[in-house]
């Protein structure tokens, strides 16, 4: 169903289990903010499919000889501290001598086996609502690099650590019925990854896809990741570009994300009241960006 994740249903359950798991590596100096983020981002595949948290295992890899325990300790804490703020109970975990630090929750979720949200589940007619800007992994890059400004990074932030349970709760009240998170493959790959299970085309607007300040500058500029160009050219195998679409916002469009946000697919008449009902809820970012059609899987990109 996802690339990282799976759904069972033990027998006589009223409510499935999610199962998942996910490991990132700094994406920000600050431990705290880091351990906030890895956690945050690992319990978006639960919120993916229309499910909650309910307890996870943490994993921490740590270089001992250039990181110190209080700094490992921080990184737990903003881990619990997530996940606390999510209502799901880290109950143990393993850490590790690493060469580079690395850390992310596997997470047993419950989820309504009458309303799993899956990426096959498209329907012709559908709205495609995106609840987080794009563009972490261009901000990250930049950083690193030291041209970022620094109001690029702090929003990045606060979009990586907020928690997709919003999101998902709105979208469950709202009809929702397919969905994926939005992260390592970016926005293009995750959407080849809905056309290619529902068997439809997608249309989205490159315009109305929300992205983060600096997103479109730094794709310009040409400080982009490997892994944003990699996830390019796998999604332009399925995909149709208007000649207006540039090759920086296709690469923004591109772009791999942590922690982003849920790619919500439904009923096109819902869709405007579920944006709003989002937006009053904290959820500000969310976007009608496109519609699922029939058709052959591909995506279509216009201005």
């Amino acid at each position: 169903m996802l690339d990282d994740a799976a759904v069972v249903r033990p027998e006589g359950a009223a409510r499935s289990l999610v199962l998942t798991m996910d490991v990132i590596t700094p994406i920000v100096d600050d431990p705290h903010v880091f351990g906030v983020i890895a956690a945050t981002n690992a319990l978006s595949d639960v919120y993916a499919m229309g499910g909650r948290p309910e307890l996870a295992l943490s994993f921490l890899g740590i270089p001992t000889d250039s990181v110190s325990k209080e700094c490992a300790a921080a990184i737990l804490m903003g881990m619990h501290e997530a996940c606390a703020r999510a209502r799901c109970a880290i109950v143990g975990g393993h850490t590790m001598v690493d060469t580079e630090p690395k850390c992310g929750l596997s997470v047993v979720g419950s989820v309504d086996p009458r309303a799993v949200w899956s990426q096959r589940f498209a329907q012709d007619g559908d709205a495609l609502v995106l609840t987080k800007a794009l563009g972490t992994g261009l901000v990250a890059q930049a950083t690193r690099a030291g041209t970022a400004e620094s109001a690029w990074l702090a929003a990045a932030v606060v979009r990586m650590t907020q928690l997709n349970d919003v999101a998902c709760a709105v979208g469950l009240r709202f009809g929702v019925h397919a969905c994926t998170d939005v992260t390592g493959f970016g926005l293009l790959g995750h959407l080849r990854n809905v056309v290619e299970a529902s068997q439809l085309t997608a249309t989205i607007s490159s315009a109305q896809c929300p992205r983060l300040p600096g997103a479109s500058v730094i794709a310009e500029s040409g400080c982009v990741p490997g892994g944003t160009r990699k996830n390019l050219a796998y999604a332009s195998l399925v995909s149709d570009f208007e000649d207006s679409v540039s090759e920086h916002e296709r690469l923004v469009l591109a772009d791999a994300q942590t922690s982003g946000g849920l790619l919500l697919v439904l009923p096109a008449s819902s869709a405007e009241a579920m944006v709003a009902a989002l937006r009053s809820e904290g959820v500000e970012d969310a976007q009608i960006i496109g519609a699922m059609t029939a058709g052959p899987a591909r995506i279509r990109v216009i201005a």
